[in-house]
């Protein structure tokens, strides 16, 4: 099984202040690989984070524009940060702001 990427030892200042829940987890990790896309199974391995968990989050990121779907592959979408969203450069700032 791959090595979990993100784990309690190397967890940022912005989950250090609001807390450790899957939402912020997905939002911590998508701020620090802004550029890339992954799906599912990539971001599941990454975050160590059960299936129903990505499953039932994913959508909610999407709804408030936080991540976005840039493509599919077969049946898999691929997820990547919204770059353009409000939200996205108030959190990028605040989490900016933290790790000074």
């Amino acid at each position: 099984m791959p090595e979990v990427l993100y784990t309690r030892e190397n967890e940022s200042a912005l989950m250090r202040l609001f807390g450790r829940n899957a939402k912020l987890r997905l939002i911590d990790f998508f701020l620090d690989n802004p550029q890339n896309d992954y799906t599912r199974i990539e971001i599941m391995k990454a975050l160590g984070m059960t299936k129903p968990t990505i499953s039932k989050t994913l959508p909610i990121l999407e709804e408030y524009e936080i991540v976005k779907i840039t493509r599919k592959i077969g049946k898999a979408k691929l997820y990547q940060l919204n770059s353009g969203s409000y939200i996205v450069e108030k959190l990028s700032a605040i989490s900016y702001i933290l790790s000074l």
